[in-house]
Formats: C-alpha cells, sequence, structure tokens
C-alpha cells in the first residue's frame, strides 16, 4: 500500500508582499523524488530582482509588525500550529515526495514542526524587561526587549518542515519581518508552509519567499541590501562562513547552524540493549541525512563485539524502499551527489582495514538509494572519521580507556551534538562536561525538543534555536535611563 502524491493546490510560486507571483521571464526549476528521479514540479526561479523586492516589501512591513501585540502574534502561531496538524497527512506525503524519508518519519517531523509554532505562540506573550534603580540612586533603570528588525532565513532540505518553523515561529514571535529562502532541493513543502501562514491571518510582507536555483544571488542580494538586520542559516559550515563575512559588511546579527560529526561514545558499563537502541534512532533518523547524527561510535574494547553485532542486526532488518510505500524504514538519499559521497566513504574506509558488518551496497534500480552500513575495525585515518556523513553508514572503533574518547571524540572541528551511553552518573557527567558540543545525549539517541536550546560550539555554529533562549536571538535590548 503507498500514499499517492497529490500535487493539486500545491503552490510553486514566489510569495512577496502577501500575493504569489512568477519569476521575472517565467523561469523555473525541476523538483525531483529522489526515489524515482521524475519530476514532481516546477517551482519559480527568483533571481536578485525579486529579492530585492521581497526584502523591501519586508522593510516597508516592520515597523507596523513590531507595533502588534504579543497576543496577536501568539494567536497567529498558535492557528498555524493548528492548521499544520490539521494538514500532517498532506503536509508528509509532500515532504516524502521531494525529500524521499518514509511516510512515518515525514509524520514525525510535521508533529515536531508544528510544536515549534506551539511553543513560540507561548514564548511571544513573554517577552521580558527589567527595571531597577542606579547605584547612585540618581536614574531609574528600564531594560526592554524590541524586534531585532527584518530576517533573513535560509534553510537546508533535510527538514523542510522543521527547520522553516524553527526558525519563522521566533522571528513572528518577536515581531520581526522576514525573506525566507528555502533548499533548492526541497521547496514544496515550504511553499506548502507559506500558504499556512496566510490562511493563519500573517500579515502582507511579514513572511516573503523567494525560491531560486541560484542561492548566491538571492541571499547575496539580502545581506548586502542595508535593510537585513540578522540572517539565520542552518547548512554546511562552508556556507555559514560566506554568510559570516557577508554579514560582517552591515553588522549583521547572526545565528549558524552548521555542520556535525557526533560521537556516540559506549562505556563499558552501558546497557547494551539501551545502547543499540540509541544508536539505531541516532544514526538512522532520516536516513542519516542529519546534522546531529551519529557518525564515529566509539565503543569499549570489552563491549565492542556484543554492540557491534546487535546494532548491524537491527541495521541488516531495515527494509529500504520509496518512502511512500508503507512499511518501508529508509528511503532514498536526496541527490546523486550524496550518493557518490557515501559510496566513497565506505570504500576509503575499506582501504583503510574496515570491515564491513552489513550494507555496503547500492540497491539496483532507479532512485538514490544505499544500503544502511555498519562498518568496523574503522581506522582514524579513514576519511568518515574526519567527514560529515550525511548517510545510512556507521562507522565503529574499539577504545580502551576514557581518556582516550574523549580526546578522540574532540579531535574535531565540529561540535554540535554527542551522544553518551553508561549506568554510572559521574561518567555521564563528567562525559557532559568533557566533550566539546553544545549538546549532549545521555542515555538518549535524540536531543532535539522545542523546549531545548538547540546548538553547536566551534564550526558547528553560533547561537541557538529553540527553547526560552530562541527568541532572544531576534530582540534587541534597549536601555533607558529615566532621571528620578
Amino acid at each position: 500500500m503507498s500514499t499517492s502524491f497529490d500535487p493539486s493546490g500545491l503552490q510553486t510560486e514566489l510569495f512577496i508582499d502577501g500575493a504569489w507571483q512568477k519569476a521575472a521571464n517565467g523561469a523555473t526549476f525541476p523538483v525531483e523524488n529522489p526515489a524515482t528521479g521524475e519530476v514532481i514540479a516546477h517551482v519559480a526561479d527568483g533571481g536578485p530582482e525579486e529579492a530585492q523586492a521581497a526584502i523591501e516589501a519586508a522593510d516597508r512591513a516592520q515597523a507596523q509588525w513590531a507595533k502588534s501585540t504579543p497576543r496577536q502574534r501568539a494567536d497567529i502561531l498558535r492557528k498555524a500550529f493548528e492548521l499544520v496538524i490539521a494538514n500532517t497527512d498532506r503536509l508528509a506525503a509532500i515532504m516524502t515526495a521531494e525529500m524521499g524519508k518514509p511516510l512515518a518519519e515525514a509524520r514525525g517531523e510535521v508533529a515536531y514542526g508544528a510544536e515549534m509554532l506551539r511553543w513560540f505562540s507561548e514564548e511571544a506573550v513573554r517577552i521580558g524587561g527589567d527595571q531597577t534603580t542606579s547605584v547612585d540612586g540618581n536614574t531609574r533603570i528600564m531594560v526592554t526587549k524590541e524586534p531585532v528588525g527584518p530576517c533573513v532565513l535560509v534553510t537546508p532540505w533535510n527538514f523542510p518542515l522543521a527547520m522553516g518553523t524553527r526558525k519563522i515561529a521566533p522571528a513572528v514571535a518577536a515581531g520581526c519581518t522576514m525573506v525566507f529562502k528555502p533548499a533548492e532541493l526541497t521547496p514544496l513543502t515550504s511553499l506548502a508552509l507559506v500558504q499556512i501562514f496566510r490562511e493563519a491571518g500573517l500579515p502582507d510582507g511579514v513572511l516573503n519567499v523567494v525560491t531560486t536555483a541560484s542561492a548566491s544571488n538571492v541571499v547575496g542580494t539580502w545581506m548586502g541590501s542595508g535593510i537585513a538586520r540578522k540572517v539565520s542559516f542552518t547548512g554546511s559550515t562552508e556556507v555559514g562562513k560566506i554568510l559570516l563575512r557577508q554579514a560582517a559588511d552591515n553588522v549583521m546579527r547572526s545565528s549558524m547552524e552548521l555542520g556535525g560529526n557526533a560521537p556516540f561514545i559506549v562505556l563499558a558499563d552501558a546497557d547494551i540493549e539501551k545502547a543499540v537502541d540509541g544508536a539505531m534512532k541516532a544514526k538512522m533518523r532520516n536516513m542519516g541525512e542529519a546534522c546531529t547524527a551519529a557518525n564515529r561510535f566509539f565503543v569499549h574494547r570489552s563491549v565492542v563485539e556484543e554492540f557491534s553485532e546487535k546494532f548491524a542486526k537491527r541495521i541488516s532488518e531495515l527494509k529500504v524502499g520509496n518512502g511512500a510505500v508503507a512499511g518501508t524504514d529508509v528511503g532514498p538519499l536526496i541527490e546523486q551527489k550524496g550518493l557518490d559521497k557515501v559510496q566513497a566513504l565506505v570504500a576509503d574506509a575499506v582501504s583503510k582495514g574496515a570491515r564491513i558488518l552489513t550494507g555496503g551496497s547500492r540497491p539496483e534500480g532507479p532512485g538514490y538509494f544505499y544500503t544502511p552500513t555498519v562498518l568496523t575495525d574503522v581506522s582514524q585515518d579513514a576519511d568518515l572519521m574526519s567527514t560529515e556523513i550525511f548517510g545510512p553508514v556507521a562507522a565503529i572503533t574499539a577504545f580502551d580507556s576514557e581518556d582516550e574518547v574523549l580526546r578522540l571524540a574532540n579531535d574535531t572541528e565540529w561540535g554540535l551534538v554527542g551522544y553518551v551511553f553508561t549506568e554510572n552518573m559521574d561518567k555521564a557527567l563528567r562525559f557532559s562536561t568533557g566533550l566539546e558540543v553544545g549538546m549532549v545525549g545521555l542515555n538518549t539517541g535524540i536531543v532535539s525538543n522545542p523546549a531545548a536550546p538547540f546548538g553547536g560550539v566551534k564550526q558547528s555554529g553560533l547561537g541557538r534555536e529553540g527553547g526560552k533562549i530562541g527568541i532572544e536571538e531576534f530582540l534587541e535590548i534597549k536601555y533607558t535611563a529615566i532621571a528620578v
């Protein structure tokens, strides 16, 4: 049984100043189903002209939107939450068709993305401030928070709904207008989300969306406009550095959620069944195409054989196929480039002594599929130990001492998330402190939660999304001195 993708009612145009419009000369680019290779839609291909119109629309709307009440903004977000939940099946089907993830995972993403809307609907009415008297008693100090202004939002293809809501929701809650560029590979889900915000009553000009096959032309226009006051980007570290350089020219506030190379550490006293369950979640969520995906599995030598065998068995039982077909556990990778990268990383690891416990091949037929793979005896000089895999490949290495594994885990330019499995609380807290990451999963393979601050250290990014701090990224602090 399968759930077919229904293109009826699907929006494929740009959304600027409250109106859908075509790109100049009617330019479009194709959107492909990675499970079949078929083109499922053609989307408007915006350029600098449309980008400029979008940022100017956001600029015109900013002053009035900033005056909206917290309750008005909260009500819009709550309505958007309800509409996303009501459209779960439709949104999941769109996501599966353009991105490939199984429908069950797509529905899970819809639920997670919707919770971002509900969370920030509640945070919108809790924007605080402060007041006190100066130490000399001559001045009343009043601290208030105001929207930072028009924001540039750029999202990746791997979680097209959740990454959109994770950026749009706090911006709306704070009273900021936005220009939004969704990923070229998965624009349809984002455009469907825009339709929902329009239905929820978001005023014209507050959210403007330009889809494009030339991200640098559109985003570069926004970054150099002098209008945008903040950029929030999720994607590769390489692109994030480019945006940071561009942001410097206009001293823009910047939030960057960049790459990861997460260590997954199994200590000698770990509950192996619990560790395997956690490994399945940390590695196989979204076919491994997640910045939070566990890449490097460090397992104590005394339990490495047991863990590896049980993990490989669970991985080998996963059903690979079209995500729209019921019962599918693992869908395709997003594109040929991603598939080529995974194949090359596995081949390199094997050439350097790694053993394949399961997988390690590409199934026959159309689509960008790769069999879920577990490698053991992986050398530290294998390319996949220093490269974000972004695919269903787990690389296992044995370790002997806790100091050794902490050193290996931290030996990377990235620092987004780390996972630790142990039944000893003292060790758990030691590793939580010692890991150079922004997030730690202790005896769990999932860390993402709307109520928690999401983000990393080192070259994994700047700032945090979600949690109570998430809205602060879109607010400026103003101090007023009042003579008394």
